[in-house]
């Protein structure tokens, strides 16, 4: 009995790591996404302020975040502070037995945990793209990561106020997707758009990207991470009914995805004309954080249909924030903001335990202190350091500006 226990432990330790590996990879995803969706004199910038971000997130959820979470009394609103990781399972804990048991390291749930943490800062970071410091984005990048993101993760994740009230999202529509928009929203409102996205008599210009092979590519990627992101936050796969319920958590999530495609495909070939390239990757991806609220109990052709009104959803929001003169040069906030919260409207829908006045009420919550607490931040930063470079930079491209390199030098004319 002993060494079924220690192997079920293993077992569910390693599954829990290598899916965190595969949320790690997400970080490749958008990474490449965003750099194929923004001009290529913004390229390198862009670049390092996801693998900056990452480094970020990584150590401010060690050092602070972590605790903050999940170190707090179940039902409270004030998380409690704490540091570093502190002690792992001992052998006697694991085979004792009992629903207390842990079965898997507390390593792995740190692990897994802070590549959502990342996650959820990559998204501000296509959002604010093109024209925003790299310093002043990576000082907001600290106070997301070690404070704003744990606080509204430990009211739900963590046992808090809006896990009490019933609050029920499965991998993270709203506690990581949402919230980063949330976040971004903030950003782009004291940011402003760039220059030329708007003319004087309301004209929306489109800035199209410089890579979209690449954007397809980190599309692929998010894709694959997103097997990770659901199917390692059902936590166990040692038993039968938790190997079963990964596996239709896997198919779940494909379903969505590929719905998300075809409905924002069709969708833009109905009203542009046109099939649309990145209007059918942002589908892929309003599909992926459409399911993501609820990945389990849905059959696999109702997730299609999630996924399918998020793709038609994105599409919408994208045209909609566009005309509110609000600018996103990869969609973040409505792929992740606007579809995170269908997510998690979409949850009563198969899921009888949830109910629609619990996930109002948990969005809200969510929202308005990411939202408010992240505006604050910016503002204090936009007062000390000034976050937007200067029209005559922003002109030439924040790689030169910010990072001394060109992410494409052979196309550079050297006088």
């Amino acid at each position: 009995m002993n060494e079924l226990a220690e192997l079920s432990y293993a077992l569910d330790t390693f599954y829990f790591l290598m899916c965190g590996v595969l949320v790690m990879w997400m970080a490749a995803g958008f990474s490449m996404l965003e750099a194929g969706l923004v001009r290529s004199k913004n390229t390198a910038e862009i670049l390092t302020k996801n693998i900056a971000l990452f480094a970020i997130a990584c150590t401010m959820y060690l050092l602070l975040g972590y605790y903050l979470m999940y170190s707090s009394a179940e039902g409270g609103f004030l998380p409690n502070l704490g540091f570093l990781l502190g002690g792992e399972n001992s052998a006697d804990a694991v085979t004792a037995g009992g629903d207390d048991a842990p079965y898997y390291s507390m390593r792995a749930d740190y692990f897994f945990q802070v590549v959502f943490v990342a996650t959820a800062m990559s998204i501000v970071s296509g959002a604010v793209a093109e024209r925003m410091k790299l310093w002043a984005f990576l000082a907001f990048a600290v106070v997301m990561t070690g404070v704003i993101y744990p606080v509204s993760g430990y009211w739900t994740w963590g046992g808090g106020w809006i896990d009490a009230i019933g609050f029920s999202d499965f991998a993270g529509s709203g506690i990581v997707h949402m919230a980063g928009a949330a976040a971004a929203l903030a950003g782009v409102l004291v940011l402003g758009p760039r220059k030329g996205k708007y003319g004087n008599d309301g004209t929306i210009r489109a800035i199209p990207g410089a890579n979209l092979p690449l954007a397809t590519l980190g599309t692929f990627i998010l894709w694959m991470g997103w097997f990770g992101f659901n199917g390692g936050s059902e936590l166990k796969v040692s038993d039968v009914d938790s190997a079963n319920n990964v596996a239709q958590v896997m198919v779940n999530t494909n379903a969505a995805a590929a719905g998300g495609v075809i409905a924002a495909l069709i969708l833009a070939k109905l009203w542009f004309r046109k099939a649309d390239l990145t209007m059918a990757l942002n589908g892929a991806l309003a599909g992926l954080v459409a399911i993501t609220a609820e990945p389990l109990a849905p059959t696999a052709f109702g997730s299609m249909l999630i996924g399918m009104v998020g793709g038609l959803i994105v599409v919408v929001s994208i045209v909609m924030l566009d005309k509110l003169k609000l600018d996103d040069p990869v969609g973040a906030i409505s792929v992740h903001g606007v579809v995170g919260i269908w997510g998690c409207l979409a949850v009563p829908l198969s899921n009888a335990d949830a109910t629609f006045g619990a996930q109002i009420i948990g969005m809200l919550g969510i929202f308005a202190w990411v939202f408010l607490a992240s505006l604050v931040v910016w503002l204090v930063l936009k007062a000390i350091m000034g976050i937007r470079v200067s029209e005559e930079e922003e002109y030439e491209g924040v790689d030169i500006a910010e990072c001394g390199l060109e992410a494409y030098p052979e196309f550079s004319v050297k006088k």
